[in-house]
């Protein structure tokens, strides 16, 4: 799987294996996936509620590890889910608003610490994406306490960047309704995450990002780096690479010397990636160049970056 939200379900599922033998999902897109092969690996059978609007390569993939998927409307989810847990005794388990789910995403942030640690070096900060907020908390979470700082980042198109105008106004938002390349990021925060991003200050600031600027930033990864990705993915170097605001901080706060900046990259949905309506203007996105000092480690970029279009 290419997402990192498998984690957070195999958590789960391996903390409800005592509990009832049916479980249901309200989730969508990445977590799905991981949910129906974590209940599959169980031996659990599974139930997972989707949007009826969702591609069919996600579909089929659910199918294909033994989930029984039920199709509702785009917002109706929970009600589904709802119905499933009482007729069929089901434990329900959510894509990202449950501890288990966000303590096993979280498992990224440790996971690219000790990677960096074996480079002999130390992380100023980690990026990652948001939708419903259970990565990014358990990201949260790995750095607690260690002085690496947090941030989080969303497309700007359209009101998708739901989490970020919360942040600054300093509550939920409820509903976020837009159609956006980087699909895997739209999404309501849910009041677990939304207690460690916002309440107990894990994450230091929130950034957005224009659709241009996704794409470019899609193609560098496809291009230099040699990863499939899709646009959701892209978007956490979107910011360090285009967002003025962010590049404006490091500057202000690390001077010439930079930081060493640790980015998430979560999702290959090769059906959302090769959209047509997507491709060809993602292979014609603006160019630009990267100058030095920079330095590619195992796929991983280090150094300072100046981009010229």
């Amino acid at each position: 799987m290419g997402a990192f939200k498998a984690r957070g379900a195999f958590h789960a599922i391996e903390r409800l294996k005592q509990d009832p033998d049916w479980i249901a999902d309200g989730g969508m897109k990445k977590g799905v996936v991981g949910f129906s092969a974590a209940a599959q690996e169980s031996g659990i059978p599974a139930y997972v509620v989707m949007p009826g609007c969702i591609g069919p390569n996600k579909i089929a993939a659910t199918k294909g590890y033994g989930a029984s998927v039920m199709l509702c409307e785009r917002f109706g989810r929970e009600a589904v889910a709802a119905k499933i847990t009482t007729e069929a005794g089901a434990r329900l388990v959510p894509p990202f608003d449950h501890p288990d789910v966000i303590l096993g995403a979280g498992t990224a942030g440790l996971e690219l610490q000790h990677q960096v640690e074996k480079l002999d070096t130390t992380l100023d900060a980690i990026i990652a994406p948001c939708s419903g907020g259970g990565l990014l908390s358990g990201i949260a979470l790995s750095c607690e306490g260690t002085a690496i700082r947090v941030f989080s980042c969303e497309p700007e198109f359209e009101g998708a960047d739901d989490a970020r105008r919360g942040f600054i106004k300093g509550e939920r938002i409820l509903e976020v309704k837009t159609s956006i390349i980087a699909n895997g990021l739209i999404g309501v925060v849910g009041p677990l995450p939304w207690s460690v991003i916002y309440e107990r200050k894990l994450v230091k600031a929130m950034f957005a990002v224009t659709e241009d600027q996704i794409l470019e930033a899609t193609r560098f990864i496809l291009e230099r780096m040699k990863l499939f990705v899709e646009p959701s993915a892209a978007v956490p170097l979107a910011v360090v690479l285009f967002n003025e605001e962010f590049r404006a901080m490091v500057e202000r706060e690390a001077g010439e010397k930079g930081w060493d900046v640790g980015i998430i990259l979560s999702g290959g949905n090769v059906g959302e990636l090769l959209d047509v309506a997507k491709l060809p203007k993602m292979l014609l996105a603006v160019d630009f160049t990267v100058y030095g000092p920079a330095v590619v480690i195992d796929h991983n970029l280090y150094g300072k970056l100046v981009i010229a279009k």
